[in-house]
Formats: structure tokens, C-alpha cells, sequence
């Protein structure tokens, strides 16, 4: 069940709400969206329907849902949500949603600031609105390059100075949440900690946009739970990323789940993304991928490049550079109009 509260709602209602359910043994988790406060609610649903919730001041409605996943469902909200990220680092705010399709690039890994900036152009050039790269980079060897760390975080910051790009980095642990949050405009959590609770709910409780990418195992549901972990703790600022699944297939590094994208539309209101570098492995396989993502109506992509993929320390066989970012770019110009949307730019400010 959830509740949810009217526009005008002051803290003190919500906060009301809260103590009535909590008094009958249930738990409340208020998340506040960029045009309405709700109340998700768990425990006896009986307990709950005596409260008479819906007569409390502030209250708007009070909605049954069905599915585990409440907050994030569609039942819930069935318009679909606009994500807003780059609102308070002086970066251009971008629009993550329906109407839009926004490119997401950058380097997977930051190695320098040359390395970085250089990059970080050429993303821009082919239509990127934000930069993606790690500081943090959880490898499956443990001899492979880890990340810079907190120096990648200045150099992610520096680089935003010079190109107004809002920054997503991953964070890989629930107690370098605040360190990154101080750099980053968005905070990634990976495939490898997609059901890390813990940092799940440090993410949610961050303030800052967050992007969710799909665990090689997971099911679409057990993906949207994990986007209810992070929506309980009062953040409804998620875009979801399809990369990739783990099937029998070996020809590529996982295989992308393109039917993912529209099941997941018609489920919940959450912007979502598609990885065509991290689910293929492979450069040449990255251009098809992202015009089948364009295809199916996803809200964007997240793409490698690098200026040098051969001496990249994470990921160059994956990474975009020269003619294939320049055809990329090619691509989404002639693509995108065709599905009613147009290539994402920047919000105005103050959104």
C-alpha cells in the first residue's frame, strides 16, 4: 500500500502518517519525487485500512499495489518519470526520460585528467550530456587496475568544470557513499552490488540521482527490487541500465536483453538505459546494439570511449574512439527523430 500525499503536503503531515502506521506495528518510507511526496507502506494491510488514512490531512490518496516492488510500479505511478541530474554542481542539468534520449559516455575508467578531458570531448562532440567514468572500479581480477579513487573524483570534478558535464561514477561501497556524493552528480551502483542491500540503501538515502545497473543474474524483478531498496529510502530519482545477462552464450561478454527494456517500461515509471559496451565486450558490436536500443524505445545509452583504446588500463577492447564515435553520432541523428524523440540536451536551469 502506499500513500500518497498532496502537492502541498507540509513535513508535519507526512510525518503524521508516519506515526499512525508506525504505531500499528508497520513500517513507513517516505520518498519524495520532484512533483509528489509518497508514503510506501509495509506491514497488515487490514491494520492499515482501519487507520482511515485517506481522511488525514495532507493525504492525496491511498493506493493497493499488488506487486513487491510499490514504489517503482507503475501501479503506483502510471505516468513515467523525468530524471534531472547535474541540479546543484553547476553543471548543465540533464533530462533522463520519456521524449528524450540521452547519451550517456565517457571513459570507463579515469586515468588521467589528459586521458579524461580528452574524452570527455569526444563524448560531447557526438551528442553526450553526461559523463560517465570510474574512480572506483570493482574488476573480477584482483591483479586488474582498481581505480584511482579519490583522485579520479577530482578529476571527474575538474573535467565537469571544463565541459559542463553532470558526472555519474560508480560507488562500490556503503561507506564511500558521502565521499562520492560530494563529487559525483549521480552515483552508480554496478552490476556486481545490484543486490548489496546495504549500499542500496546508502545510495537511497544519498540525495543525489541514482543509476541501477542490472545484475548478470538477475530478473527483471529481482532488478526492480533492488530499485525499491533504493526508492524506500526516500530517492525516486532512478534510471535503470539493461547490461547484459549471462546465458550460454560465450560469442559475447553477456548477452543484451533487449525485450528487457519495453517489460520493464510497462512495469515501472523508472527511466531505463541500455549498456551496448559492458553487455558485448566488443567494439564492433557496440553501433548495432545502440541503434537496437534507439529501436526499442529506451530513454538512452551508456557508452565507452576512450582516445587510446589500445593502451586503456580497463575495457579498450569495448571502447568507442575516432570514426565509430563519430558514426555513433551519425546514428543517433538519423534514428532518434524516427522514434518521436529527440537527442537529450540540457534542462533549463532551475527545473
Amino acid at each position: 500500500m502506499v500513500v500518497v500525499m498532496s502537492p502541498e503536503a507540509s513535513n508535519e503531515q507526512i510525518e503524521a502518517v508516519v506515526v499512525r502506521v508506525r504505531m500499528t506495528g508497520g513500517e513507513a518510507f517516505v520518498s519524495r519525487g520532484r512533483h509528489r511526496t509518497i508514503v510506501g507502506l509495509v506491514g497488515d494491510l487490514d491494520d492499515f485500512r482501519a487507520l482511515n488514512l485517506r481522511g488525514m490531512p495532507g493525504v492525496a490518496d491511498v493506493i493497493a499495489i499488488s506487486t513487491p516492488y510499490k514504489l517503482v510500479s507503475v501501479d503506483h505511478q502510471p505516468e513515467r518519470s523525468t530524471v534531472v541530474v547535474g541540479v546543484e554542481s553547476g553543471a548543465h542539468p540533464v533530462m533522463i526520460g520519456p521524449g528524450t534520449f540521452t547519451l550517456i559516455a565517457g571513459p570507463c575508467a579515469v586515468e588521467s585528467l589528459e586521458q579524461t578531458l580528452e574524452a570527455a570531448e569526444m563524448a560531447k562532440a557526438a551528442g553526450a550530456t553526461v559523463l560517465r567514468g570510474g574512480a572506483f572500479k570493482p574488476r573480477t581480477s584482483p591483479q586488474a587496475f582498481q581505480g584511482l579513487g579519490k583522485t579520479g573524483l577530482h578529476i571527474l570534478a575538474e573535467v565537469r568544470e571544463v565541459t559542463g558535464l553532470p558526472v555519474v561514477t560508480e560507488v562500490i561501497d556503503a561507506a564511500d557513499v558521502g565521499l562520492v556524493s560530494s563529487f559525483a552528480d549521480m552515483l552508480q551502483v554496478g552490476a556486481r552490488n545490484m543486490q548489496n542491500t546495504a549500499l542500496l540503501q546508502a545510495v537511497g538515502a544519498a540525495g543525489k540521482p541514482v543509476l541501477l545497473k542490472r545484475g548478470i543474474q538477475a530478473t527483471v524483478e529481482e532488478w526492480l527490487m533492488a530499485a525499491e531498496y533504493v526508492a524506500q529510502r526516500g530517492n525516486l530519482d532512478i534510471v535503470l541500465c539493461e547490461r547484459g545477462i549471462r546465458t550460454f552464450e560465450t560469442s559475447t561478454q553477456t548477452t543484451l536483453d533487449i525485450a528487457a527494456v519495453p517489460v520493464v517500461q510497462r512495469q515501472s515509471h523508472l527511466p531505463v538505459i541500455v549498456d551496448p559496451s559492458h553487455s558485448a565486450g566488443r567494439r564492433e558490436l557496440v553501433l548495432p546494439l545502440s541503434r537496437a536500443a534507439i529501436a526499442v524505445g529506451a530513454d538512452g545509452i551508456l557508452v565507452d570511449v576512450h582516445p587510446d583504446p589500445e593502451s586503456a588500463l580497463c575495457d579498450g577492447p569495448q571502447a568507442l574512439a575516432g570514426a565509430d564515435v563519430r558514426e555513433l553520432a551519425s546514428t543517433m541523428r538519423k534514428l532518434i527523430p524516427a522514434t518521436g524523440r529527440h537527442l537529450g540536451s540540457p534542462s533549463p536551469v532551475g527545473m
